[in-house]
């Protein structure tokens, strides 16, 4: 009996120790790191200021404005809509602690999905974080969720029906932030979040919007921006700047009867002009090795160059994979471009700014070295 009382107590100490362990790693997770505000950033508010009932819930995020010193136009940037496609919020976070805005007002919402970036995708072996060195030292990054965490939102439905148009989808599309809009006050907390972010663009009149994200190589509508039709003028100039120097992008109409996307209903409830961006990102796909930093970081991984050969993916894939500074490029010089055709056609409130990483400087000019992160780093405070 004796012996059976020391097995007992030394399996309680082992459940103990690992217990807190979890714990504290557990807490650690909704500390998303600091933000460094840039020479532009003039106030950083709460989404809940647009809508109150996400207010002291994990929903609630910070959004950062950028004034320039003349009157113009507004832009908003949703990065980390998809907490697990880091170039996104990377892209937003860049963005802010380095742009100088000329004209008009820019808002930046990094974190568009902060319930998401406080957890990992069940069952996917994702990373926890990202480390990216700078000047100043090691910024660490989380690695998030595609969806809302259980904890903030649960159970799941078996079927979700979008409240604006009826469309059915998977019961865990209740928690995609982009399944969500416009949003309604008296839905699910995802549901409500969209709905602050659907009242920021009208309180604030914005005119035009980007939702940043990234996609497995062997997704179809990938290297691409989706728009919605009444901002297929600003896209199309955009595409052809992008293609000139040298970034391949494909256009694509938002489909009408796809619902819940920003590019359809921040296009159909408010005035401003929607578009969506998609990199490759290997850490998002099916096809993928091991799902670690590395991966998500220099996007390096011979199951895709494998299939690159058998003709699986819609992106080119070599050896050297799709590295963060790649992306967040591709995310930057869109933005660059796209607010320029915007600020063409719309010369009554045009929005410019300066001092953005271009694609060439993050990811062209790198050596090979770089990239994978110290390149990005560079550019981050």
């Amino acid at each position: 009996m004796k012996k059976h009382y020391i097995t007992g107590i030394l399996c309680l100490a082992v459940a103990i120790v690992v217990m807190v362990f979890s714990s504290i790693n557990f807490l650690s997770l909704k500390d998303l790191g600091e933000i460094v505000p840039g020479p532009s950033v003039k106030e950083v508010k709460m989404l809940s200021d647009y809508y109150v009932g996400i207010k002291d819930t994990n929903m609630d995020t910070e959004v950062y404005v950028l004034e320039g010193t003349k009157p113009g136009g507004k832009v908003l940037i949703l990065g980390g809509t998809h907490a697990n496609e880091p170039s996104g919020y990377l892209s937003a976070i860049t963005f802010i602690e380095n742009a100088v805005v000329e004209e008009g007002t820019v808002y930046v919402i990094p974190y568009t999905n902060h319930s998401a970036m406080t957890h990992n995708d069940a069952q996917e072996a994702s990373p926890q974080f990202l480390h990216i060195p700078t000047e100043n030292g090691l910024r660490t990054f989380r690695y998030g969720s595609r969806a809302t965490n259980p904890i903030d939102q649960w159970p799941d439905p078996d079927v979700y029906i979008h409240a604006a148009s009826g469309q059915q989808l998977s019961g865990s599309e209740t928690r995609n932030i982009n399944r969500a809009y416009p949003g309604r006050p008296d839905g699910t907390l995802t549901e409500q979040a969209a709905y602050a972010i659907a009242e920021l663009v009208r309180n604030e009149d914005v005119n035009l919007t980007f939702d940043l994200h990234e996609a497995s190589p062997e997704y179809p509508v990938i290297n691409a921006t989706v728009s919605h039709e009444k901002g297929m003028s600003v896209a199309a100039e955009g595409v052809m700047e992008l293609q000139f120097t040298g970034i391949q992008m494909a256009l694509e109409p938002s489909p009408t009867n796809l619902h819940g996307l920003t590019h359809r209903e921040l296009g159909d409830y408010t005035n401003t002009i929607p578009l969506l961006m998609e990199t490759a990102n290997a850490s998002q796909g099916r096809l993928r090795g091991a799902t670690n930093e590395a991966l998500a970081l220099t996007g390096i991984d011979k199951f895709y160059v494998k299939s690159q050969k058998l003709g699986f993916l819609y992106v080119p894939y070599d050896a050297s994979g799709h590295p963060i500074e790649e992306r967040v490029g591709r995310h930057l010089q869109g933005i660059i471009e796209y607010t320029k055709a915007y600020s063409n056609q719309y010369t009554d409130k045009p929005v410019t700014f300066s001092n953005i990483p271009t694609y060439e400087e993050l990811f062209l000019s790198a050596s090979k070295e770089d990239l994978g992160g110290p390149q990005l780093g560079k550019y981050l405070h």
